[in-house]
């Protein structure tokens, strides 16, 4: 073989080498940021089998893990879909994803509502401050948005994604945090 021929191996071999070492050191290479794909109504997508499947068909893990992917790309109705199909709703992470979809649907009282339920299981958990304030600032109760702020502050400090991303919406920045409701 001529070194001409081997340019191709060769690029695809450096392109994995990447790839594994982004993986490696806690980075995501681009192909596996994507997007999951769009379903039929009353199928969700399985990440395992790669395929959309019978929505009651798939574990509860799983519904979680594609009902927050659903949410957080944007498709909150298919977030919905998968997330109400979870068999035991008495999960924070659950609840919390729940809360956000439904915010973002314009339900922000039935949101917020969630996202009180998600507390109630797990009072700590930052990204269920983070959107609860979120709910707030699009309901227009700063006051409350900053009482979430404070706990995000005592939770993770004001370094944290969440806190900041929370800060950033207080100050009327939707574009760091996403939207406006």
């Amino acid at each position: 073989m001529n070194s001409d021929s081997l340019t191709p191996i060769l690029l695809t071999a450096g392109a994995f080498v990447v790839a594994l070492s982004l993986a490696a050191l806690g980075g995501t290479p681009a192909f596996a940021a994507m997007e999951p794909p769009k379903c039929k109504e009353g199928l969700t997508y399985n990440e395992q089998t790669k395929k959309c499947e019978q929505t009651s068909s798939l574990e509860d893990d799983a519904l979680t893990r594609q009902g927050r992917a659903l949410a957080l790309n944007g498709h909150y109705e298919n977030a919905l879909e998968a997330l109400m199909a979870v068999g035991n709703r008495n999960d924070a992470t659950v609840l919390t994803y729940i809360g956000y979809a439904t915010r973002k649907l314009g339900k922000v009282d039935e949101g917020v509502a969630w996202y009180h339920k998600a507390l109630a299981l797990d009072p700590d958990n930052v990204y269920t401050h983070q959107y609860l304030g979120e709910g707030y600032v699009a309901a227009g109760r700063a006051d409350l948005a900053r009482q979430e702020l404070a706990t995000l502050e005592a939770l993770c400090g004001k370094g944290c994604e969440q806190y900041e991303a929370l800060a950033a919406a207080i100050a009327g920045e939707p574009e760091q945090w996403g939207g406006s409701s």
